[in-house]
């Protein structure tokens, strides 16, 4: 069974974290919440979250795809948490996805998964990172190799259904939508 990492910190964005891991669900993949602290969880917006583990007993677990969520300051936790960067690192050199979604790229940046590659995030923030050689560009979701980007809230679930068609395939990401009753 395919199996995405949502790791959640303190401030992520509440959106962008149920939108993912719901749509993920939708599609049939195992999604594992994991809180860089434990317990419950607070979003920008107030919504507590009880992580299905604590970071540290997945650590050593290979996924398909890791995924951050983006928000403030959730994504500076990630950025500044030494075990994310390292599983960052570690999926990264083993072929795997890594995603980030609104200010999260500045996590994969801080990783070195950004460099020489077309990016976008969220305006105003990461478009301002020292990224050598990334080329940002506003479109709502980029693809480049087995990093994925995407703007923020507004964008989460195009960017939640590309993650579903690069892990279970365009037919599993049409059933997942069509089921939406998406315009």
């Amino acid at each position: 069974m395919l199996s995405v990492l949502v790791p959640l910190a303190p401030g992520f964005e509440d959106l962008e974290a149920t939108t993912i891991v719901d749509i993920l669900r939708r599609a049939g993949i195992e999604v594992i919440t994991a809180g860089l602290t434990p317990g419950l969880v607070q979003g920008s917006r107030g919504m507590r979250v009880q992580p299905d583990v604590d970071l540290d007993a997945v650590l050593a677990r290979d996924f398909d795809m890791v995924v951050l969520p983006g928000g403030m300051p959730g994504s500076e936790h990630l950025k500044n948490d030494a075990r994310i960067q390292a599983l960052l690192k570690r999926h990264a050199a083993g072929g795997r996805y890594t995603a980030a979604i609104c200010a999260a790229p500045m996590a994969l940046a801080a990783a070195g998964l950004l460099d020489g590659r077309r990016i976008t995030g969220y305006p105003g923030m990461v478009d301002k990172l020292p990224v050598p050689g990334a080329h940002y560009v506003g479109e709502p979701v980029v693809v480049d190799g087995k990093v994925v980007t995407s703007r923020g809230p507004g964008t989460a679930l195009d960017f939640a259904l590309s993650l579903v068609e690069l892990l279970a395939g365009k037919a599993k990401r049409d059933e997942v939508e069509a089921a939406l009753v998406r315009p």
